[in-house]
């Protein structure tokens, strides 16, 4: 199993900088720990109405960090991995929507990756940094959200979908908590 990282609110006296990403650090550390030792088939279990799966989720943490630390902040050319084009029949929500041939180790690496590149492009960057991309599908032309807004961003994407994934592993062998 995946170690926690260290508990962000055990840094009572630290930087802003630190504070934001030892809370980033703390939930992807708890989203990976609740997709660790299942199955594909229970990495597939839905709770309806929603068509929400573990390994959905996974694809979609890969896509959303690849987005806001690739294509955003750093401004690199970086296609979709899920969505869109890279999706059978061009699906829009192609990361939730795995084929059967897609698996929740290949979404983990994927998801390795991607956080891999997001620490090292954000680490020891000044909060204030704007991000690189300025891109024309935006609602809101020249918008440049400032690192302290993407980290802060990515907290409330993790603790959302941990709750999720609570949910979905919960019921799919009981397992609880952080």
């Amino acid at each position: 199993m995946t170690e926690l990282a260290p508990d962000p609110e055990l840094l009572a006296d630290a930087d802003e900088a630190a504070v934001l990403h030892s809370f980033l650090e703390y939930y992807r550390s708890v989203f990976i720990r609740k997709v660790e030792g299942i199955d594909e088939t229970q990495a597939r279990l839905t709770l309806p109405p929603s068509e929400l799966t573990l390994l959905g989720l996974v694809r979609h943490m890969a896509e959303v960090e690849r987005g806001w630390f690739r294509r955003r902040f750093a401004d690199q050319e970086a296609p979709f991995l899920y969505c869109g084009e890279a999706a059978d029949g061009g699906d829009p929500d192609g990361d939730f929507h795995p084929s059967a041939t897609d698996t929740l180790a290949d979404a983990l690496a994927v998801l390795q990756v991607e956080i891999e590149f997001a620490r090292s492009v954000s680490a020891g960057v000044a909060m204030d940094t704007l991000a690189a991309a300025d891109p024309p599908w935006q609602r809101i032309p020249g918008w440049r959200p400032a690192l302290r807004w993407i980290l802060v961003h990515m907290v409330e994407e993790y603790a959302r979908h941990c709750g999720h994934a609570d949910l979905l592993r919960q019921a799919v062998d009981g397992a609880t908590g952080d």
